[in-house]
């Protein structure tokens, strides 16, 4: 069905499956709202889990009035599609990332992936619960979509490939690295003298087990959950890109809400959020070891050198161009200065 909100009747046969399946069926009669939520990433992580905690709440809270129901490790298809079916309105929400494709939309939405623009968490929520995530909120409402207030953490990003441990610029020289669908994303790792490769997530595993590509780049909780350490050798902690996931909604599904549906919703979105922040965080911090026991060989990184490298090639005078003034000047007064 491609409405954005249907009004649902409970079904016996369907109820039967999932009571077949060990689900519970708290309520007799159904929604009258129904949001899909897309993601592309397995069941297990964090926002998945945190994302269920919010249909409950919203469930509870809305006297099942609300339904908020997760399609996790891309069962709606790759990011691409999840973020056409929800500008046509067939998908009511979708968390992706801003670097991601809501780059092809919205370029500036990418600034926060700029090549080792966070030293650190602290700069980061500074920059993203602050002016420079009010203004990509900004950018985003006025490209059609509802943007919740806050930002969900996938953490700071690694390399991991399956021909060398990565321990400066020169040991990226032609590895072919996959990336995903972001121009910036391409600038960074071709700006190091790597041979990036765009490739939706679902893509990833199956690529890098056929050696498509040699390797690509993840926070550990993706290289865990989706088990990529099975079809990788080396890590090498660069945390060269922190990266989030915006929570997008239709603006025609949320429309229909009233106001005090709207802000109950949002309300439990972003508690989930605030959660999911601190399981990555922990999560990210803690994996090294477990990873290590899995097969993943770890080194560590002095980025000084990689950042050197992206000045002399042009990479930050580049994306100042196109990003702009006003918010590089944003994103450096919380991050430091760049380039």
């Amino acid at each position: 069905m491609t409405t954005t909100l249907t009004r649902r009747r409970l079904v016996g046969t369907a109820g039967a499956a999932l009571a077949g399946l060990g689900v519970p069926l708290r309520r007799a009669r159904a929604a009258e709202f129904v949001f899909k939520l897309g993601t592309d990433v397995p069941d297990t992580h964090p926002i998945n889990v945190h994302a269920r905690k919010a249909a409950e709440a919203i469930s509870q809270e809305s006297n099942g009035r609300v339904e908020l129901q997760i399609f996790a490790n891309n069962q709606l298809g790759g990011q691409s599609d999840m973020l056409s079916q929800l500008r046509s309105g067939a998908l009511e929400s979708f968390a992706l990332s801003g670097v991601n494709v809501l780059s092809t939309i919205i370029p500036t939405s990418s600034i926060y992936g700029l090549g080792f623009a966070f030293p650190d968490y602290a700069a980061v929520w500074r920059a993203m619960d602050g002016p420079l995530g009010a203004h990509l909120r900004g950018q985003i409402e006025k490209a059609g979509f509802v943007v919740m207030e806050r930002i969900w953490d996938n953490g700071f990003r690694q390399i991991t490939n399956s021909v060398r441990p990565v321990r400066e610029p020169k040991d990226l020289q032609g590895l072919k690295v996959r990336v995903p669908v972001s121009a910036l994303w391409t600038s960074l790792f071709k700006s190091l003298g790597a041979a990036p490769t765009s490739l939706n997530f679902a893509e990833v595993y199956s690529a890098l087990q056929t050696r498509v590509v040699d390797g690509q780049e993840n926070p550990p909780v993706i290289i865990n959950t989706a088990k990529l350490y099975e079809v990788q050798k080396f890590c090498s902690v660069t945390n060269h890109m922190w990266d989030g996931w915006w929570f997008l909604i239709n603006r025609r599904a949320w429309n229909q809400l009233t106001p005090d549906l709207k802000d109950m919703f949002a309300r439990n979105v972003n508690a989930a959020c605030l959660g999911e922040r601190q399981d990555v965080a922990r999560l990210n911090a803690g994996l090294r070891e477990e990873l290590t026991a899995k097969g993943l060989a770890f080194n560590d990184v002095d980025t000084a050198p990689f950042k050197e490298e992206l000045r002399k090639s042009g990479f930050y005078a580049e994306w100042r161009k196109k990003f702009g003034d006003e918010s590089m000047g944003l994103l450096e007064a919380a991050a430091g200065k760049l380039g």
